[in-house]
C-alpha cells in the first residue's frame, strides 16, 4: 500500500508541475480565466470475482464531482478533477451486499475545438483513485480519458456533457476484500475500470 501510495504522489506531483509550467508559459497572470464546474452523472464499472472465480457484478451508480479549469490558450486548459462514486456488489459468501468507495483526483489537459458558441472537447489526465471497501482502503495510480461537448450559452456560463472512462492500476496481492484471512472477493484484472456519462455547468471568472 505504501508504495502505491509513494507510486500516486509522484504521478500527482508531475502532472501538477507540467500543466502549470504550461499555464503560466502560455498566459501571463492579467491572461487567466478560470472554469469552476460541478460534475453530476452515471457510472458503471468492470466485475469483481468470488473466491471461485466467478463474476461479480459491480452495480451502476450515480456519480458527483468538481472541476476547476484554467485556460491556457484558446484552444486549451488545463484541469483539475475530483470525482466520487459508490458501487455495490453482492457478498455471496456472507449473504449481504457490500460498498466500494471509490475517490478519483486528476490534472488533466483539456483540448478544445470551437464551432462558434459550440465546443467539443478532448481530455487525458493522471492522478489517483483512493479506494475504500468495508475492511481495507488504498491510493492507486489512474488515468482518465473523456469526450464532450460544451455549449456556452453567454459570458461566464456554459453547459457541458461527457462521456468518461479511468483506469486504475491495483494490486491483486492486496487483501481488500478480506476478512478473518478469507478473501470473499478480488479484483478480476490488474486494471480495474470505470465509465461514466456526465452532465454539468461551468461557470467562468
Amino acid at each position: 500500500m505504501l508504495r502505491h501510495f509513494k507510486s500516486s504522489i509522484l504521478t500527482i506531483a508531475a502532472a501538477l508541475s507540467l500543466f502549470t509550467s504550461v499555464a503560466h508559459g502560455q498566459n501571463g497572470p492579467s491572461q487567466k480565466k478560470f472554469d469552476i464546474a460541478p460534475i453530476f452523472g452515471y457510472m458503471t464499472s468492470s466485475d469483481l470475482e468470488d473466491s471461485a472465480g466467478n463474476d461479480l457484478s459491480m452495480s451502476s451508480e450515480p456519480h458527483f464531482g468538481a472541476a476547476l479549469s484554467w485556460q491556457e490558450s484558446p484552444n486549451r486548459q488545463g484541469q483539475v478533477l475530483v470525482n466520487y462514486v459508490s458501487h455495490e456488489f453482492d457478498n455471496t459468501s456472507a449473504g449481504n451486499s457490500e460498498d466500494l468507495d471509490i475517490l478519483y483526483a486528476h490534472f488533466n489537459g483539456v483540448a478544445l475545438f470551437r464551432q462558434s458558441n459550440y465546443i467539443s472537447t478532448f481530455s487525458f489526465g493522471l492522478g489517483g483513485a483512493y479506494m475504500d471497501s468495508a475492511h481495507e482502503s488504498a491510493l492507486y495510480p489512474s488515468a482518465t480519458l473523456a469526450f464532450g461537448t460544451r455549449y456556452e450559452m453567454q459570458s461566464g456560463f456554459a453547459v457541458f456533457t461527457e462521456l468518461r472512462g479511468y483506469a486504475t492500476v491495483t494490486d491483486e496481492d492486496d487483501e481488500f476484500f478480506c476478512e478473518d484471512q478469507t478473501c470473499y472477493a478480488e479484483f478480476s484484472n490488474p486494471v480495474y475500470f470505470d465509465a461514466s456519462v456526465s452532465v454539468g455547468v461551468a461557470f467562468s471568472f
